[in-house]
């Protein structure tokens, strides 16, 4: 779609953003930035005690920045963005936005609902990936409330769009607590039956947005077993164990240790963007579903999630193509992405859990992410 169109249907949501917006003392959005349409781009920050600041954007409920201590108590933003709202239109590799109306692919850009196929945009070859051509990520959602401590975004998706039957009703609360965790609740419900998988797409670099390659973190996933792809990084319906592969996050492990074996899923993916298959534990938030680690600041982040999947992308086709925020330019492999979710392309696979959505029903499903330091051990585990 040219950015023309995207314009105007900015343009015709903007009134629709500036209405009905509750904020308390203290909460004053900023202006983040204007889109040639004429819609205004605010920034709204949540703080805790501790200091750590978000920063969200209306288009997209995106994440723009995320500042949080090292161990010796060094502040730097630790997610990859723009200073400028047009970039989020044209340039972004969804950083930081939240994506849907179903977040990763789905093959051939169609699937079946009671008998009747639906045909989706494609976007990513002859696939479907992140709702479309002007998905959620693109869209500017009204702000219910916003406080110090909380932000609610919502969303309507009307009935067709992007292909998708129903109108969709999404509501989106970031929370930041005094325990350094940021969580985030969806919720979502349509006129039709429908499919479903919204997801958060922060590209995290520990060790500051523009410190370069992330190979040297290590990362824990609580999954025995991934969703195996093809050549077009659709599953296959298969899912293999992780145990022998380089797909075994099981025990902390350094990312760039074995991220260019010849293994044939590296090889597809261009390195790690697949889905893991989450223990039961981490499926219910009993335990976490990824741990991730920069030993030279000591950042850690832990996510818990209610979501049978969570996909690691390894940041694989970043390459520098554009400057983004503060005048940084972003090399290959220089974050980490953890999308929790429902599995790709589920609604063509009977087997994967169903992202269906029923008239009556809501769709209700929370994220976690949890920061924090460790501290230093002596060790030097950099991965150049």
């Amino acid at each position: 779609m040219k950015l023309l169109t995207i314009a105007i249907i900015l343009l015709g949501l903007s009134a629709v953003v500036a209405c009905a917006t509750r904020t308390t003392a203290n909460a004053v959005p900023e202006i983040f930035g204007t889109l040639p349409s004429g819609a205004t781009i605010f920034r709204y920050k949540l703080r805790n005690d501790n200091g750590l600041t978000v920063g969200i954007i209306n288009l997209g409920a995106t994440i723009v920045s995320l500042d949080t201590p090292d161990r010796d108590g060094n502040f730097a933003d630790i997610v990859l963005g723009f200073d400028n709202p047009q970039q989020y239109l044209t340039d972004s590799p969804y950083f930081g936005t939240v994506v849907g109306r179903y977040g990763n692919r789905i093959a051939n850009g169609e699937f079946r609902l009671d008998g009747q196929v639906y045909t989706l945009a494609k976007n990513d070859g002859q696939n479907h990936l992140h709702g479309g051509k002007v998905g959620f990520d693109k869209m500017l959602w009204q702000v219910l409330q916003h406080s110090n401590s909380d932000i609610t975004l919502q969303l309507i998706s009307p009935d067709g769009d992007e292909g998708y039957p129903g109108e969709l009703t999404t509501t989106v609360t970031y929370s930041l607590d005094n325990a350094n965790r940021l969580t985030v609740d969806y919720h979502a419900t349509t006129t039709r039956p429908t499919v479903v998988n919204l997801t958060q797409h922060s590209y995290f670099n520990l060790a500051g947005h523009d410190a370069g390659p992330t190979l040297a973190h290590t990362l824990l996933i609580n999954a025995d077993r991934f969703t195996e792809i093809d050549d077009e990084l659709i599953p296959t319906g298969e899912l293999p164990t992780v145990s022998g592969t380089p797909l075994d996050f099981r025990e902390p492990t350094v990312i760039g240790l074995r991220i260019d074996e010849p293994h044939q899923q590296l090889v597809y993916g261009g390195g790690y963007d697949h889905n893991w298959v989450l223990t039961d534990a981490a499926a219910s938030g009993e335990e976490p579903a990824a741990i991730v680690i920069d030993p030279v600041s000591g950042r850690t982040l832990t996510v818990t999630t209610q979501e049978p999947g969570i996909q690691f992308y390894s940041g694989n086709f970043l390459a520098g193509a554009f400057s983004a925020k503060h005048g940084a330019i972003y090399p290959y492999r220089s974050a980490v992405v953890l999308e929790t979710q429902h599995f790709p392309d589920s609604p063509n696979q009977s087997g994967f859990p169903s992202t269906r959505l029923e008239p009556g029903q809501d769709y209700r499903t929370q994220t976690v992410f949890e920061f924090g330091v460790e501290p230093y051990d002596g060790g030097n585990d950099a991965i150049e």
